[in-house]
């Protein structure tokens, strides 16, 4: 559980260091399109390494979608790959940048309230606070002195596109078992042609040769790596507690605004650290066991021998992890664990 944290916040930290570069490539292009190109290096760039990893380990096995996982695949890349970035583009033309800052921490809020009380993810006081922290650390890290606090009419368009990635982190939790490089690299692709495509539609003007390097690098890095790590950790931890550690991404940003950029140090910046340093805190401290039912289950992903994984093999040549279809028989135990994918049951 302690990798799946560090996999957590090291795609904050790729998402967040990625977002002021991908301010300064804004003015090179129309957002749309920017969106697109950043999701085809990451799309492109994933099935790439795949290809490769699997060039150098034939006998590797990948642990596609299987059945209804294509749906919730599907859907996941129609919230998060093709609604959301539209609605962001439309929100961001008559949004003050003060005001769309403050408004996308709600894909936090969305992304909670929906795994509690829609996906019934179970949470208790010390995780809804850490989760208070977070987002109040965001809000502050965002907050404008001085600012008139108005917020336009494109503010809508925001919130909806932050609902839209709610549904996209919900959606993928379903599909977190398949090999993290298809899933990721399936959601890039996809949204970049859909993406690119509306965007050359409109007659928007494709850059120069060396800004799509650059944007495509960019997606490849704060996108796509990203992306997978963050699966990784939908796997073990669930969709409110990665949205939770995902949301200090802000904070990464800034800090790199500040080691890079001599950007000054202001008081948000400090305040807004303890927050979330606070709210990261209570999530990782959680304690959560009692007796729980196992029901039988059979699914495909990269697992190692330990307690929930006591199943025979034909043919195994001993390594780990390593995946394949498996079968877990019903059982009744109890230990600490988070929603993982062997712990969704109702609480």
């Amino acid at each position: 559980m302690q990798r799946a944290v560090v996999y957590a916040l090291a795609s904050a930290a790729l998402f967040g260091a990625s977002t002021p570069i991908a301010k300064a490539l804004v003015g090179e292009m129309a957002p749309l399109l920017l969106a697109g190109l950043l999701y085809a290096g990451s799309g492109v760039g994933l099935l790439v390494v795949l290809a490769a990893r699997q060039l150098i380990e034939p006998d590797r096995r990948v642990a596609l979608p299987a059945g209804a996982e294509w749906l919730w695949l599907a859907a996941a890349i129609l919230f998060g790959g093709i609604a959301a970035p539209i609605a962001l583009m439309y929100g961001l033309v008559s949004t003050p940048a003060s005001s769309a800052s403050l408004l996308l921490n709600l894909e936090a809020v969305f992304t909670a309230i929906l795994a509690w009380f829609v996906f019934r993810e179970n949470f208790d006081r010390r995780i809804a606070l850490g989760m208070a922290a977070i987002i109040f650390g965001g809000v502050t890290l965002a907050w404008t002195p001085g600012g008139d606090g108005k917020i336009s009419t494109g503010s809508l368009f925001i919130a909806a596109a932050c609902l839209c990635w709610a549904f996209d982190n919900n959606l993928t939790r379903r599909v977190s078992t398949a090999e993290p490089l298809v899933v990721a690299g399936t959601k890039g692709l996809v949204a970049a042609i859909v993406n690119i495509g509306v965007a050359l539609a409109l007659g928007q003007r494709v850059p120069g040769s060396v800004t799509l390097l650059s944007a495509a690098s960019l997606g490849l890095l704060g996108y796509g790596v990203s992306l997978v790590l963050f699966v990784l950790a939908l796997r073990n931890l669930g969709t409110a507690r990665t949205g939770a550690y995902f949301s200090v991404a802000p904070f990464f940003g800034a800090a790199l605004g500040v080691a890079l950029l001599g950007d000054a140090v202001t008081w948000q910046l400090l305040v807004a650290g303890a927050l979330m340093a606070l709210g990261v805190w209570l999530h990782i401290t959680e304690h959560h066991a009692h007796e729980h039912a196992h029901e039988l289950l059979e699914h495909a992903h990269s697992h190692i021998h330990d307690e929930h994984h006591l199943h025979a093999h034909e043919g195994w040549d001993g390594r780990e992890p390593h995946t394949h279809v498996h079968v877990h028989l019903p059982m009744v135990h109890s230990h600490p664990h988070y929603p993982d994918v062997h712990h969704r049951h109702p609480h």
